[in-house]
């Protein structure tokens, strides 16, 4: 006597019980219909602050560059320093900026206008830095 062993996968298992299930309904016209809803969990950030879910590169945070900036001009008080002004000129996108001393400008942060530099402290990483810019330098007529 020879026996063969069927091997079903929960795929045929539920075909089978499927099959079983419509052989034993008499009425094959009638059939039930069940509505299904789908539910999707969905999470809506309200914290106040910056998102941490949002790429910090693709944010305005970090523009301007120190690198994308030229010092068009300094307007300096020397009775008065801290209401010195700097002009500057972002030569990626065009934008102009008017800095005095403490604005911040995405990383960068205005600490001392001096007469022919602007000093800023650059955070990055947690970390800072001082970085200057310098007016260019003046051509003298003979």
């Amino acid at each position: 006597m020879r026996t063969t062993v069927w091997s079903f996968g929960a795929f045929g298992v539920a075909w089978l019980a499927a099959g079983a299930l419509a052989a034993q309904s008499p009425d094959t016209t009638r059939r039930d219909t069940a509505s299904v809803a789908l539910v999707r969990e969905v999470f809506a950030y309200e914290g106040g602050g910056r998102d941490p879910f949002v790429s910090l590169l693709k944010s305005g945070d970090i523009r301007p560059l120190l690198s994308d900036l030229k010092l068009g001009g300094i307007y300096y008080d020397q009775r008065y320093p801290v209401r010195s002004v700097a002009v500057m000129r972002d030569v990626t996108n065009g934008k102009r900026y008017r800095a005095k001393a403490g604005d911040v400008m995405g990383r960068l942060k205005v600490t001392q206008i001096r007469p022919r530099e602007i000093v800023f402290t650059v955070q990055e990483f947690g970390f800072e830095r001082q970085e200057s810019l310098q007016l260019a330098k003046r051509e003298e007529m003979p």
